[in-house]
């Protein structure tokens, strides 16, 4: 059987270790310049040159993106950074811009190249026209239906990926002008301020200033706000039709956001490849991705109908946990965690890792390094307390959100 490969976001180092840890056959990064991820953390060559290394000692693939639309003045910079890239062990350069690829072709020649969602790919004839130019993977656009992605890939024997999970954008393939028309932050340079998430009105032209709600809401109408991608009931119909890269989306996301997702299709990928014909979506997978914080979600276009993907009600994000600790070193006495939400002594956690691994527990006591008993945990703080039996350094530590 083929391997399938499952492909995690990383916006730092931290993220990319979680990633790994949690079960990501490779993952994505964004370095300095030219990725879409401007506000997320990104990588400078000494944080690239440690990833390679740290996904190389572990068998796992790193790729960068240099996914931006460039204008004239930046290519110089480009030019220069490719050079400087050229050393490092990265596995791919994913690109959008034709531009970008022809340099990278003639700068760094040996380096694999996958194509972006932002190409807008939809054809099996633009797949072969990217082949010539000399792309190993495409990954398709997000408007495919799933009728379309098996025809598709039954015309090419290029490596196919697509998006399984994350958010969603409301313009054909991610490339938005909103942003650039209303805040001057453009989409399509890593900078979108996200006006589709926005609350809006319709007004209608022949009666100036005179405004219709396009829902019962006084909050207003989110006429152009996406749900959020969830595939993974349909992971089987996706692996018939040949793709090779199950992607996360999610570069701006928390590090337990890395960890819940990835951790959840590694498992539902690892049943498939057991008993392809028996795979059935485990009812826990799906309560764990909604423990995450997530718009409403939704299968995209796999399945086309009138109101794909679009959420009319509201853009705020649903959360039932709250991310409040990292598991740093654990001993016979216990362990040592750093927190990252408030948490107190005596309230009861859940402690979450790779391979499904989940445990409750109740919060006996903590101490302060030097020993102090404490009440609380705070961000930042590093404390001493009784884990679970299994906890390991990397294992991350939750509880129900207010009201969640």
């Amino acid at each position: 059987m083929a391997q399938i490969e499952l492909l995690a976001p990383a916006g730092d180092m931290e993220k990319l270790e979680t990633a790994l840890d949690f079960g990501a056959d490779a993952v994505y990064v964004g370095g300095a310049e030219f990725g879409l991820r401007a506000q997320a953390g990104n990588f400078d060559l000494e944080a690239l040159r440690r990833a390679g290394a740290l996904c190389r000692e572990r068998g796992r693939r790193l790729y960068l993106t240099l996914n931006a639309f460039l204008r004239q003045e930046e290519l110089p910079r480009l030019q220069d950074f490719l050079e400087e890239l050229r050393p490092l062990e990265l596995d791919a350069y994913i690109v959008s811009d034709p531009g970008v690829l022809a340099l990278v072709r003639t700068i760094d020649p040996e380096r694999e190249i996958h194509l972006s969602t932002q190409a807008n790919t939809t054809n099996a004839a633009a797949v072969a026209f990217w082949r010539q130019a000399g792309v190993r993977r495409v990954n398709l656009a997000r408007e495919l239906s799933l009728e379309e992605i098996r025809q598709l890939a039954a015309a090419t024997d290029v490596e196919l990926e697509v998006f399984v999970h994350g958010a969603m954008c409301v313009a054909w393939s991610g490339r938005c002008l909103i942003s650039s028309a209303l805040t001057g932050r453009s989409a399509n340079r890593g900078n979108c301020a996200q006006p589709c998430r926005w609350s809006w009105t319709l007004q209608e032209t022949t009666r100036p200033g005179e405004h219709f709600t396009l829902e019962e809401d006084a909050r207003g109408s989110y006429l152009f706000n996406s749900r959020d991608l969830r595939l993974l009931e349909h992971l089987p119909q996706l692996l018939a039709c040949g793709v090779k890269s199950l992607k996360i989306e999610g570069r701006m996301k928390s590090r337990y956001y890395v960890a819940a997702v990835t951790r959840v299709y590694r498992a539902a990928i690892d049943a498939w490849r057991r008993e392809p014909e028996n795979w059935r979506c485990d009812p826990l997978w799906l309560e764990e991705l909604d423990k995450v914080s997530h718009r409403p979600y939704d299968s995209g276009f796999l399945f086309p109908r009138p109101d794909a993907a679009t959420e009319t009600v509201s853009s705020r994000y649903l959360r039932s946990c709250d991310f409040v600790g990292v598991v740093l070193q654990v001993d016979d006495a216990g362990g040592l965690v750093e927190g990252r939400n408030r948490f107190l002594a005596g309230e009861t956690l859940e402690l979450i890792g790779p391979a499904m691994r989940t445990s409750a527990f109740r919060v006996e006591a903590m101490t302060a390094a030097d020993g102090r008993p404490l009440t609380a945990a705070h961000a930042g703080y590093r404390v001493r307390m009784a884990l679970p039996a299994g906890a390991r350094p990397g294992d991350l530590l939750r509880r129900p959100a207010a009201g969640g």
